[in-house]
């Protein structure tokens, strides 16, 4: 077996582990996808424990690319010649390559190596271009991929070994649930230098250098712009449209573009408006959500006045950690906040601080009943409601819908 190190302590994550066992061994590749920082790599050790209980005798050749001992490895040619040379000569060997995207049209040699059925393949990436571009384009079938995200809140306890407690809950709101905050003490002044240099290292590394960014100051007030409207609907337009009355002159287009870098790269996510009643996207008007909240509380602060839009951001990621396709639902002139589809199952949600005021209730209640089907629908506040429901609706405290799984 060629040398390679796993931590003493990978925190296991099951619900990713349990995805990818059913397709250990088979002739397909296995990628996993997220924002820097996510917890790939520790996956990727996770599967190679894994691997090594159901057969201690698996030859394992890894390749971590943020290593400087395998700066070598620049291009496809490279890639395939290094698993050649050292692939097992005895049976079937296991091959781990972390932040593939960093080699040059690694596409080309996944295509070969794939095609090597004593070979098993298992890679990283921190671009969703990874598999939405470059790789689907030539391995149509023959790739699963597996998005990581950032720890949900069951995760986040387990890992920091807190109690599922709405204080765990306050400290998971600020900071957000990037795995190697455990090793940090959880102070504001320490945490946020820590996430300002991860949203540096995913600007410059996964939009500026990849896509070739020559206006880096409008990218930066954009994802400022994106943190401070948070779970707000609008247009590449109507940014533009507030640029210009803020001096700056940027064209949608180049708007759009930008937005499009920044949702590649993971650090926010679009999601798009659903028209319930003709089952229909609309091409105009959608939401951003950031990966992970504890990167926009540092780069934007964690302000009194944004509860709603973090309580709305949370929700949302908890839903994709959940594997819901989420959208924004348009009944007429309402709005409802989320419309969630699962195996051809569909849950509708509206989220607000509180319900204490009636014109509260009328509204997120009232929203859901116009909705004329069977589908379950429930209204989520920061602390819930122990009581009976509206007209059949619940309400759910915060913490109670984080504990779904």
């Amino acid at each position: 077996m060629n040398s390679y190190k796993i931590p003493k302590v990978v925190y296991p994550r099951n619900t990713y582990l349990n995805r990818v066992i059913p397709f250990i061994g088979k002739q397909l590749i296995k990628a996993f996808t997220g924002q820097r920082r996510v917890g790939k790599s520790y996956l990727l050790f996770q599967v190679m424990e894994h691997i090594q209980k159901i057969d201690p005798t698996a030859f394992i050749v890894y390749i971590n690319k943020e290593d400087l001992q395998n700066d070598f490895i620049k291009t496809y040619l490279d890639l395939e010649k290094y698993v050649l040379e050292n692939k097992s000569k005895n049976g079937k060997t296991y091959v781990f390559i972390d932040e593939i995207q960093d080699v040059f049209e690694f596409e080309r040699a996944l295509r070969s190596l794939v095609l090597d059925d004593q070979l098993d393949l298992y890679c990283t990436g921190s671009n969703s271009n990874l598999l939405s571009g470059e790789l689907s384009t030539v391995l149509s079938g023959r790739f699963i991929e597996i998005t990581v995200y950032s720890l949900s809140f069951s995760e986040f306890i387990q890992f920091h070994k807190k109690e599922n407690s709405e204080k765990s809950l306050d400290l998971y709101l600020k900071y957000g649930g990037l795995p190697y905050i455990i090793h940090l003490p959880l102070e504001d002044s320490v945490v946020f230098e820590y996430l300002k240099n991860i949203f540096t290292t995913i600007i410059y590394r996964d939009v500026v250098e990849r896509y070739s960014i020559r206006n880096v100051g409008f990218l930066e007030q954009l994802v400022l712009f994106l943190a401070s409207n948070t779970g707000s609907l609008f247009s590449s337009k109507s940014i533009s449209d507030f640029l210009k009355s803020q001096q700056i002159k940027i064209a949608p287009n180049q708007v759009q573009t930008y937005l499009h870098h920044l949702t590649k790269a993971f650090l926010v996510r679009e999601v798009p408006r659903y028209d319930i009643v003709g089952k229909r996207i609309f091409e105009i008007g959608e939401k951003y959500y950031f990966e992970n909240l504890g990167i926009r509380n540092a780069i934007w602060g964690y302000r009194l006045e944004d509860k709603s839009k973090i309580l709305e951001n949370v929700v949302y990621n908890h839903l994709q950690f959940l594997g819901y396709s989420t959208k924004v639902g348009v009944l007429a002139s309402e709005e409802i906040d989320f419309v969630c589809e699962k195996n051809g199952e569909i849950i509708y949600m509206q989220v607000a601080v509180t319900i204490d005021e009636q014109k509260t209730i009328d509204r997120e209640f009232g929203n859901l009943l116009k909705i004329k089907d069977n589908y379950p629908k429930f209204v989520i506040t920061r602390n819930g409601f122990e009581g009976n429901s509206y007209k059949g609706i619940p309400a759910l405290s915060l913490i109670d819908f984080l504990n779904w799984k």
